[in-house]
């Protein structure tokens, strides 16, 4: 069976001595490439060739952003059971797909499983969701994307990161307090929220569009505002049409209780396994997919894709 290893250097709790013993472990298993992620889209680039010339499996060794562009570069022409099986070993700082899979959050206990899937010839397919900018570029998302407050705090957690500043979830916690007191519009909602069939919902300052659940997470704590959804269904949707400090802390203390049904409240916006959801804004507003800042948009259109990944679990 042949294999591409698809390894950021970069990534948050992997050296490369351990990268090595990953790689050693599926020696007899797997005719194995490794190929190390040099610049940001690499692992779409090693992906996509990977899907062109044959190969049975991608592992993706990294964080969500290594595995997003991982899965994009798979799915550059779309979905089909002729591409290679997907596999995660998670050593990013959050890793939020590979533990929504229900991998062990760390690259050894991951592998082992991997392992365990490869021997028995076990697969699991997943629904992915897109998001569709007007230009035409649509890019595929593996467990959430954000319009507008969370995207904005994503874009300051990346410029920390490249100031040096270490990502773990007390930076996410900072750099998201220190934004919404000091950095956000937090009077003049840019987003309405618009659905087939259903009448728009105007009056937005943020919005999560989920393909599974949680939503992220805070170290061991799940953050969790569209619990329902799931890698089976559509896309879910939560939004916000207030930034007052009282509304936003009741929200989060409901996502992070353990619970079966979505965020509730006068100012909360829910949509539950929709087939397509479009935000539009009236001006630039932040955007992120799977935790990867994506520049200011002001339109998107999300779109859920059943079946669109078979991955080794």
């Amino acid at each position: 069976m042949r294999a591409m290893l698809i390894a950021n250097p970069k990534a948050t709790s992997t050296s490369r001595r351990a990268r090595d013993l990953l790689v050693r472990a599926f020696t007899g298993d797997l005719d194995l490439e490794i190929a190390e992620t040099a610049h940001r889209g690499h692992a779409t680039e090693l992906a996509r060739r990977a899907a062109d010339e044959g190969y049975d499996a991608v592992i993706a060794l990294g964080g969500d952003g290594t595995v997003n562009e991982t899965v994009n570069g798979l799915l550059a022409n779309g979905p089909s059971p002729d591409l290679p099986a997907l596999a995660v070993l998670p050593s990013g700082s959050a890793n939020v797909f590979a533990r929504a899979l229900g991998l062990p959050n760390d690259p050894a206990g991951a592998t082992r499983a991997v392992l365990e899937a490869l021997r028995a010839g076990r697969y699991r397919t997943v629904g992915l969701g897109t998001a569709c900018l007007p230009d035409g570029v649509e890019r595929y998302f593996t467990f959430n994307a954000g319009v507008g407050l969370d995207a904005e705090v994503v874009r300051e957690v990346e410029r920390r990161r490249g100031a040096g500043a270490k990502a773990d979830p007390s930076l996410y916690v900072r750099a998201a307090i220190r934004h919404f007191f000091a950095g956000t519009d937090r009077r003049h909602p840019a987003l309405t929220l618009e659905v087939p069939g259903r009448p728009p919902k105007a009056g937005l300052f943020l919005a999560f569009v989920s393909n599974t659940a949680p939503w992220t997470f805070m170290g061991r704590l799940p953050v969790n505002p569209s619990p329902r959804s799931n890698f089976a269904r559509g896309l879910d949707v939560f939004g916000m049409r207030t930034l007052a400090a009282g509304p936003v802390l009741g929200a989060l203390a409901q996502m992070m209780l353990v619970r079966t049904r979505p965020v509730q409240g006068r100012d909360v916006v829910n949509v539950h396994d929709a087939t397509e959801v479009t935000l539009r804004a009236d001006r630039p507003v932040a955007f992120q997919l799977d935790g990867d800042y994506l520049g200011e948009q002001r339109s998107v259109t999300f779109r859920s894709v059943p079946k669109a990944v078979r991955i080794l679990i």
